[in-house]
């Protein structure tokens, strides 16, 4: 038997058609990785997105974490390429797919780190875009800051040194405190263009609730209220001068 190298997570949170189709797809990809699929059911007792997939990361056997939404639908050659990448690339912490539409247009799917400087650049120096999510042009990996967490690679290496999602997130925000962390670990988070998922987006979500607190928790209470204010004040800054 061999011996199984990755661990496809999935959360199931009222979603069991989307499970059904996401497992479906990675079957229809056929990689040649070994891999075995954990599902956690949130329907009855929902302990939050990352504790959720906590759950999934200690039962898994494979040394390679893939954390999947289930509203997501994989392509052929894109969990190979994932795993393929990420030993060619011993710094690699995260490794992304690209993430498509359901009409196969490119989403966004990659974000700056967000901070009161990237705020102000936006909102009162006239920098574009910095604060929104975007996709990489072209068709060459790339390092990115932090990723949706819709589909998510995690290495061994990210496993030991920056180790579990962050529970205090019921959901929201820990796709960008586990990139920061990985980060500050000295390892690299990368977009991969090459390896393609499609993501019906909003199939697996939550509420502006979960958002808002998730917010409060990843810039602290202060720092949240600040840089609300701060983008507040830059959106009214810019109607002024429009």
């Amino acid at each position: 038997m061999r011996k199984i190298e990755l661990s496809i997570i999935i959360i199931n949170y009222k979603t069991p058609k989307l499970v059904e189709g996401a497992i479906a797809s990675i079957k229809k990809s056929s990689p040649k990785t070994s891999y075995e699929i954990i599902v956690i059911d949130n329907s009855n007792d929902n302990v939050g997105f990352a504790k959720g997939n906590n759950k999934g990361i200690r039962k898994a056997k494979g040394k390679y974490i893939l954390l999947l939404n289930s509203d997501t639908i994989v392509k052929k050659n894109a969990i190979d390429r994932l795993i393929e990448f990420s030993k060619e690339n011993p710094d690699a912490g995260v490794v992304v797919p690209r993430l498509l539409n359901p009409d196969e247009t490119i989403q966004g799917s990659v974000f700056r780190l967000p901070s009161m400087t990237l705020a102000i650049k936006q909102y009162f120096l006239g920098e574009r875009n910095l604060l929104t999510k975007y996709a990489p042009l072209g068709n060459t990996p790339v390092q990115v800051e932090s990723a949706v967490m819709a589909a998510f690679l995690i290495t061994p290496k990210a496993l030991e040194k920056v180790g579990l999602l962050d529970e205090k997130y019921f959901m929201y925000f820990e796709d960008l405190d586990y990139c920061q962390r990985v980060n500050k670990a000295g390892l690299k988070v990368y977009y991969l263009p090459s390896a393609e998922i499609i993501h019906l987006h909003g199939g697996s979500g939550g509420t502006n609730k979960y958002l808002i607190d998730s917010a409060k928790k990843y810039h602290g209470i202060v720092g949240y209220y600040i840089y609300t204010f701060i983008l507040w004040l830059g959106q009214k800054w810019q109607k002024l001068f429009k």
